[in-house]
């Protein structure tokens, strides 16, 4: 039997995720969105607008803003309420939802690393590398080749709504987050009704670094909120809303090729993420695996094979993507405490704080809303 767990466990809510976010700025604009809306969003974007604009700080879990931000702040004095990222609770699949509207399973940007049958390999989806080589994983770009979809700016512009993406990783690069509120704040200035989608990679990064309590992660944050709050004190007729993709939670981990009664077990290298493990098992040991698996993690992971996967709708509603059970495997696992399955040493020891399991401090997210309409 599974010991009581230190952790409070959430499963994700498809009726309640950024995807649904991303739905109701979709409806907000007389666009039908591929999934249902976000209840909590729907009643502020139930006026009109100049702009509306979404910035999405990475990392920015609910738990961390209760741990580092006062209550009084500008984020927690506009918070409208909390709801959950998707599963898994990790950059590649949240943002990809906030910027398609679609759940994990329809896009299939799974998380850091996915599986790809055309290439026989693990691919480190935004980079377009092989997992562990860091080789070019192709002449072309693997993810967007293979799990193709139409993002809220295309479809806004399409519809004759002028949208924009503001990132780091985004032409023209803003190399810090004054340089993107200041984009953001021109775009505003700029005549007719406007849509901008807005990305910032910290705190994540410093806390994957430094760990959630780290040196500097409370500082970071407060520059953030008052970057955000001198913007949205500079806009009038504009509706602010500040979120994250996933929280954060301080991690400790083990390699899978140092339990080898596991690793005898596989056929290739784990993907998806350290805390969400995808496992693809030779078929005359499955039993093994599992049996085997429980003896070690019993207390850390759930483990699900594809098809309880597929039944609990862990990924999503709605239909699967084709590609969905190829980038599965057998088995995964769901974090359910701080552990982490890590493929190699290097990686394990850079990581004092993870993401993309079931727990509170990493599905939970801010609602944050700000700004004045002129109405």
């Amino acid at each position: 039997m599974r010991k009581s767990l230190p952790y409070q466990v959430i499963e994700p809510d498809y009726q309640n995720s950024i995807a649904n976010l991303a739905c109701s700025i979709l409806r907000y604009y007389h666009i039908d969105p591929p999934n249902g809306t976000l209840p909590l969003a729907d009643r502020f974007l139930a006026k009109e607008y100049k702009n509306v604009v979404v910035i999405l700080l990475d990392g920015m879990g609910s738990h961390i803003m209760e741990k580092h931000l006062d209550s009084d702040g500008f984020f927690r004095r506009n918070l409208r309420g909390n709801y959950l990222s998707v599963f898994p609770s990790t950059t590649v699949a949240a943002t990809t939802s906030m910027l398609s509207g679609l759940f994990p399973n329809q896009h299939c940007w799974l998380g850091w690393d996915c599986y790809f049958k055309e290439l026989d390999k693990n691919i480190t989806v935004f980079n377009n590398t092989v997992q562990i080589s860091g080789e070019e994983a192709a002449g072309y770009h693997v993810a967007s080749t293979y799990c193709p979809y139409t993002g809220l700016t295309e479809r806004l512009q399409s519809a004759g709504v002028s949208a924009y993406r503001v990132s780091p990783f985004v032409p023209p690069f803003p190399n810090s987050f004054e340089d993107e509120c200041a984009m953001i704040q021109s775009l505003c200035a700029q005549e007719g009704n406007k849509y901008i989608y807005a990305y910032w990679h910290e705190p994540d990064k410093m806390m994957h670094q430094r760990g959630t309590s780290g040196e500097g992660v409370r500082e970071l944050l407060l520059e953030l909120e008052s970057g955000v709050e001198a913007l949205a004190d500079s806009l009038e007729n504009t509706l602010i809303i500040v979120t994250a993709d996933h929280g954060h939670l301080d991690c400790r981990g083990v390699v899978i090729t140092e339990c080898p009664e596991l690793y005898e077990c596989l056929i290739r290298m784990p993907s998806i993420e350290p805390r969400v493990p995808n496992f693809f098992v030779k078929p005359e040991m499955r039993d093994v695996f599992r049996e085997r698996f429980y003896e070690r993690f019993s207390d850390s992971f759930l483990l699900l094979s594809r098809d309880e996967v597929k039944d609990k709708k862990l990924f999503g509603t709605g239909e699967n993507a084709s590609r969905f059970d190829d980038m599965i495997g057998d088995f995964i696992g769901a974090a359910v405490s701080d552990l982490a399955v890590f493929n190699t040493r290097q990686k394990m020891e850079r990581f004092k704080s993870c993401h993309a399991g079931l727990t509170r401090d990493e599905m939970e997210i801010p609602l944050i809303i700000a700004g004045r309409c002129s109405a």
